[in-house]
């Protein structure tokens, strides 16, 4: 804006009127047009506020001049200001320069040291990679030593016999058997010498920790109390370790079962007579052979000791040897898997099964003492039924034992022996007995009761069979494993029995047969293992009484005086013919059938008692009574079969006189008038006068 200002001031001065209006109109249209919204216009403005410059001719002529005097100004002190600069440049560039030299000079002296340094540098190079290489080595050999070689103490935890069997050293053990392990991997290189020399050493000290293991083992089997439950810990760590190696771990159990052998043979020993092998007496204790006179006894607290011997052993080597799950288990197997020439049969380890082996092995002196002494007091019993008795305590055990040791084992062969020993000495004792009885049941009693020598008997099965009522035997063989015994006692004695009813007269044998059958049905009965025979029984005892009741029947036919008109009767038939028959007949003749009614009439009275009289030596008197009312009851049917004929042969007589077109009615109410015509025809009365019972009356009477 100043500067148009000034040059409008000089066309003013300088020019034509004429120019200088058009200049001055120019001018005022540009000052016009400017916009004083434009940054440098209100700068300016803002200056000329700040000089404080006030708007006067004088002062607008010379504010030109006096600008551009101040711009001149403040240029030379500018233009004064850089030539310090360009001094001090020029001082700065100075010692650039000598810098450069002395850089330059430096460089030639490091490239000639260079030159003359370079092999000791390349050697100093080759000799920090060499270092290096070295330390790499260097540890690799500590880490291999580490790994791979036991120290000097080490060693001498693993293999000296001074050093005691502790945590160190089965931590060394287990070092070495990892380092034998991985020296495996040394084999699969293809330099094997270090892996084989390494696995040879590592055998060596290996071989050597299982030794001093084996002995340390040993000498505490010595001194091992089983009875104790505070058994040392190292002990079932160190079985468990040394199953790994079967061949040692076997010799070890070989020499603690003699061990145990020994022990237990003694105690069986010490409570067999109260002293042990020392011969030192132990007041507290109860001798088994004081009571050497009673067999049963005697040979039951054999077989208590027995028993509570072979499961405190049982109990004791569980803790011992599988107390911890199956450590024991996975140690044999891996020691398989090292020495498979020590398994011969490939079957993995069966844990319960080897500790029962065990058990079996340690139990086999007991059991030679038991089987001799058990079988001397077996032999030396007369008594069939204590032999039994002591053969169902025998087979008892035999059941108790077997779920602890199983079937093969020494015990359970000693106990099968001496069952089967009993058993042979009760069928001898019962052999002899048969023929004794034999011997002596030579005739039945008189008043054909069962003998005493089958009364005798079957109190002798009696206590047999509550012998074997409390054995173990399984439900579904009871009755076959008894049924041998049964046929060894009983059946003689009722053969016998048999025999000597064939001698007797009807009734008396069948009688005396169901005595017997029945005394022996009421001894089997409440025992569910005599099914079979009692079925047997059944048969025979239904036998003899159909037998019995057709005697009665017989009886009641004979004594009555019924038997003649029923065998006359029973070939006619209901024909006329045969009916007409009947009149001609001499049972149904007038005198002859009067009689016969008689007779009824006197049975009739005391028919019943007469019957019973003879089964009175029946001992089972409701059966002697059933009996006689069957009997009675066939022959109501025969007497009502007679009566029926009887009266069907008056009424065949009665119709010959009858008017045909009676009524039914008629002829029934006139058909003992019609029979009297009849028979006075033939001079006889009807036969229902003559015989004039009824059915109804018989069984009244007999009832």
């Amino acid at each position: 804006m100043s500067q148009d200002f000034y040059e409008s001031f000089e066309d003013r001065n300088g020019g034509s009127s004429g120019q200088r209006s058009n200049a001055l109109a120019n001018k005022v249209t540009r000052v016009l047009s400017i916009s004083y919204a434009d940054a440098e216009i209100r700068d300016a403005l803002r200056f000329l506020d700040t000089e404080n410059v006030q708007n006067t001719p004088e002062l607008r002529r010379r504010l030109r001049w006096d600008l551009q005097k101040e711009v001149i100004d403040c240029n030379s002190s500018i233009v004064k200001e850089f030539g310090q600069v360009a001094e001090q440049l020029k001082r700065v560039g100075s010692t650039i320069s000598n810098l450069n030299r002395c850089c330059e000079d430096m460089r030639r002296q490091m490239a000639a040291a260079r030159q003359e340094n370079a092999p000791v540098l390349d050697e100093a190079s080759t000799l920090l990679a060499q270092r290096q290489d070295l330390e790499k080595k260097r540890q690799l050999l500590d880490a291999f030593n580490k790994h791979f070689i036991l120290s000097n103490e080490e060693l001498m935890v693993l293999t000296s016999t001074t050093e005691p069997i502790s945590e160190r050293f089965f931590a060394v053990l287990a070092r070495i058997k990892q380092v034998h392990s991985d020296c495996r991997v040394l084999l699969g290189s293809e330099n094997q010498r270090l892996g084989l020399e390494l696995m040879d050493m590592s055998s060596r000290h290996l071989n050597s920790g299982y030794q001093k293991l084996y002995r340390w083992i040993q000498k505490e089997f010595k001194s091992l109390d089983l009875e104790n439950p505070q058994i040392n810990a190292f002990i079932r760590r160190s079985l468990r370790t040394l199953a790994e190696r079967p061949t040692l771990f076997e010799s070890c159990l070989d020499s603690f079962s003699e061990a145990r052998e020994h022990i237990l043979t003694d105690g069986f020993y010490s409570a067999l007579t109260g002293s042990s092998a020392n011969q030192v007496n132990d007041s507290t204790m109860k001798p088994i052979e004081l009571h050497a006179y009673d067999s049963l006894r005697y040979i039951g607290d054999m077989l208590a000791w027995t028993h509570s011997a072979t499961v405190s052993e049982r109990e004791a080597l569980e803790s011992l040897f599988i107390a911890e799950g199956d450590e024991m288990a996975r140690g044999v197997q891996a020691g398989r898997d090292s020495e498979p020439w020590s398994s011969t049969d490939g079957e993995s380890f069966d844990g319960p099964k080897a500790l029962g082996d065990l058990v079996n092995r340690n139990m086999a002196g007991v059991a030679r003492s038991l089987r001799q002494r058990v079988d001397q007091a077996i032999q030396g019993q007369q008594d069939a039924v204590t032999v039994y008795k002591i053969a169902n305590l025998i087979s008892f055990y035999h059941v108790t034992l077997t779920k602890l040791l199983g079937s093969k084992s020494s015990i359970m062969n000693t106990l099968t022996s001496l069952e089967e020993s009993a058993m042979c000495q009760f069928e001898d004792l019962q052999s002899d007995q048969t023929v004794t009885v034999q011997a002596e049941l030579t005739q039945a009693t008189a008043d054909l009761t069962a003998p005493d020598v089958l009364n005798d008997t079957l109190t002798q099965l009696t206590d047999l069979m509550r012998s074997y009522e409390s054995s173990l035997a399984p439900v579904e063989s009871r009755e076959q494993n008894f049924h041998p015994v049964l046929l060894k006692t009983l059946k003689p004695v009722l053969d016998t029995c048999e025999s000597l009813a064939r001698d007797l007269e009807m009734p008396a044998n069948h009688i005396f047969l169901l005595n017997c059958q029945l005394a022996t049905k009421k001894a089997l009965q409440p025992y569910d293992f005599t099914h079979s025979v009692i079925e047997q029984l059944d048969k025979s005892i239904e036998s003899a009484t159909a037998k019995l009741v057709d005697y009665q029947h017989a009886f009641f036919l004979h004594v009555s005086g019924l038997h003649s008109l029923l065998t006359t009767l029973i070939p006619l038939s209901d024909s006329a013919e045969d009916l007409e028959k009947i009149l001609t007949l001499p049972p149904f003749q007038t005198s002859a059938l009067s009689e016969a009614s008689q007779t009824l009439d006197d049975f009739l009275p005391s028919a019943l008692m007469d019957a019973l009289e003879n089964l009175k030596r029946l001992r089972d008197t409701k059966l002697a009574g059933d009996l006689t009312s069957e009997a009675a009851d066939r022959f109501s049917e025969d007497f009502e079969f007679v009566e029926g004929r009887l009266a069907a042969a008056d009424e065949l007589l009665a119709g010959e006189y009858g008017d045909e077109a009676r009524s039914g009615a008629e002829e029934d109410a006139g058909s003992q008038d019609r029979a009297r015509m009849r028979r006075r025809k033939h001079d006889a009365p009807p036969l229902r006068d003559l015989y004039p019972r009824t059915s109804a009356e018989i069984r009244v009477l007999l009832s």
